[in-house]
This record gives C-alpha cells, sequence and structure tokens, in this order.
C-alpha cells in the first residue's frame, strides 16, 4: 500500500482592487475643489449678466407695464446722444491718460531697478502709497485741491491776482480726473513693471556688460523685451479701468455740476438711469453694450500683444 503525500491547497489569487473607486473618488475630489469657485463665478457673475441681459429685451410701457420689446432698447441706445457722447469722453481719456499713466509707471520702475537710485525702499513705498488710498478719499482731496474757492487752487488764484488755474472747466475737467486716476494707478503699474524686472535672470545682465552695452543698450534689449507681457497686462486692466470711469466724476460732479452731468461717462449714465430714472431695463441696455465694447477691445489688445511677445 503506497502512500501519497498530500499535497497543500494551492492558494487563491489575490483579489484585484476595483478600478472604479479610486476614478469615482478622484473624479468628486475635483469637484470638491473647483466647486466653491464655481458657486461664486454662477452666483455673482453669471448670473448677474443673465439677469441684465434679461432686462435688457423688457421695456416699462405707458399701457400694458413690463412688455418685452426683443432688441428695441438696444436700437435706441444706438440713436442716444447722450450715451454716444460720454463714450467719446472715455474713449479720449483712455487714447490719453492710459499712455501717460504707463510711461510714468514704466520710467519710475526703470529707475527703481537701475541701483543707481538712492533711497529705493523709501520711493518704491512713496510711489505706491496713493494706491493704498481708496478712489473715495483720493477723489475727495482732489476736489479739495481743485477748489477755486478754497484749497490750493483758490489759493494759487489768490496769489496771482487772476484766475489761472480752473480745473472744473469744460476745458480742463478732463485733464482734472485724469490727474487724479493717474495719481491713484501710478504705483501699481509701477509695481507690476518692477516686479517683473525683478525676476529677469543676472546672467542676461552679466553677458551685455560683457559685450559693452551701455545702461540705454540694456534697457532696449533686455529690460524692456521683459516687460511686454506686464505691459500687455497693465494695459488691459488700464483699458478696463477707463470703461469704467465712475467714482472720480461722480464725486467731482458736486463741485462742478455745470460741467460734470450725470452722463458724463456711461456708468454714471446707467447709473442715473438706474437709481434716478428708475429705468432699470435701458440702464442694463447701457451696461450690457459697455461690458461687450470693453471685452472686444481688451481681446483685440490681448491678442496683439501675445502675438508681438511671441515673435
Amino acid at each position: 500500500m503506497s502512500t501519497l503525500a498530500a499535497r497543500p491547497a494551492e492558494a487563491a489569487p489575490p483579489a484585484r482592487p476595483s478600478a472604479r473607486r479610486p476614478k469615482v473618488r478622484g473624479r468628486y475630489t475635483g469637484w470638491l475643489f473647483v466647486g466653491p469657485f464655481v458657486v461664486v463665478l454662477v452666483a455673482m457673475l453669471i448670473v448677474p449678466i443673465g439677469y441684465a441681459l434679461w432686462l435688457s429685451l423688457f421695456r416699462d410701457q405707458l399701457i400694458g407695464g413690463n412688455q418685452f420689446v426683443w432688441f428695441a432698447n438696444y436700437v435706441q441706445l444706438f440713436q442716444d446722444a447722450q450715451f454716444w457722447s460720454g463714450l467719446g469722453r472715455v474713449a479720449l481719456f483712455l487714447v490719453v491718460q492710459v499712455p501717460i499713466m504707463l510711461g510714468l509707471a514704466l520710467v519710475a520702475a526703470l529707475a527703481l531697478d537701475s541701483a543707481r537710485l538712492w533711497g529705493t525702499g523709501f520711493f518704491r513705498i512713496a510711489v505706491f502709497l496713493p494706491y493704498a488710498v481708496p478712489g473715495v478719499v483720493a477723489a475727495l482731496i482732489w476736489g479739495f485741491i481743485y477748489g477755486n474757492q478754497f484749497g490750493l487752487t483758490g489759493a494759487a488764484n489768490s496769489a496771482l491776482g487772476i484766475d489761472l488755474l480752473q480745473p472744473f472747466s469744460p476745458t480742463w475737467v478732463l485733464t482734472s480726473i485724469g490727474n487724479v486716476v493717474t495719481w491713484e494707478f501710478l504705483g501699481y503699474n509701477m509695481l507690476i513693471f518692477y516686479a517683473a524686472l525683478r525676476v529677469v535672470p543676472g546672467e542676461l545682465y552679466e553677458a551685455a556688460e560683457l559685450d559693452g552695452a551701455g545702461p540705454l543698450r540694456t534697457v532696449f534689449s533686455i529690460k524692456l523685451p521683459a516687460l511686454r507681457g506686464p505691459m500687455v497686462i497693465a494695459t488691459i486692466f488700464s483699458i478696463i479701468g477707463s470703461f469704467q470711469l465712475f467714482n472720480e466724476p461722480n464725486l467731482l460732479k458736486t463741485l462742478a455740476p455745470n460741467v460734470i452731468g450725470s452722463a458724463f461717462t456711461p456708468n454714471m449714465y446707467a447709473y442715473s438711469l438706474s437709481f434716478s430714472g428708475q429705468q432699470f431695463n435701458y440702464s442694463a441696455t447701457v451696461a450690457i453694450v459697455m461690458g461687450v465694447i470693453t471685452a472686444v477691445i481688451a481681446y483685440v489688445v490681448q491678442v496683439r500683444g501675445t502675438r508681438q511677445e511671441n515673435r
């Protein structure tokens, strides 16, 4: 009788972990991260824009109340002389004020980065400090300076014996507002340019020095090309800010009511239509059109700036 050794039972292969669970868990984990942003984006941007667009398609009629009129408000807006006057005013403001402000910010950033300016930290804070002042406070400060009967302008005119300075005259009021905006945002744009200059590799400066490049050549060959991207960003922000011009003229309006009217800028016009005239539908139309114009111009500047940067 032969005996055979019992063979041990073969171990069962280990069970494979389910491949579906990590995918599902990862999918929901991602939504947990982006969910709060999506909620805020929808609640604070998408819904208000959609509601404004919906309002712009209605009109309060004398008979029948609020009625759906399709694009009648837009047709009326394109024939509105007050809207076109305000739009032309902010366009002129954009063309003149933005290059001056960005040019001064560029000069300030280059001066601070040159390492030849004494007290760099002090000047950097001094140039940036006006941006820390709230826009309402800044407009009130400059309104006091511009006053013909008080403040610096009134004192200067009294000392000279003539009305030489007239910041609130129809000829100079837009320049006066541009001066306030430049004073407010010069430091902000300077900081953008200065931060971009600080990350330029030092090897480029060493190579330029070995090649015999002077300070002016270094600026045009190294520093200015490095500022193309930040210049596009600052230009886009300035374009948006120019078309949204509201705080400064609205606060200075009380000092120059005969010069700065309720339709001085498109934003002031929309505000006046909504809160003074109770024309919410037409006000929404102004806001939608200005949003489209601003987005189109900003997109064109971005595309052209990006195209030149990639060359």
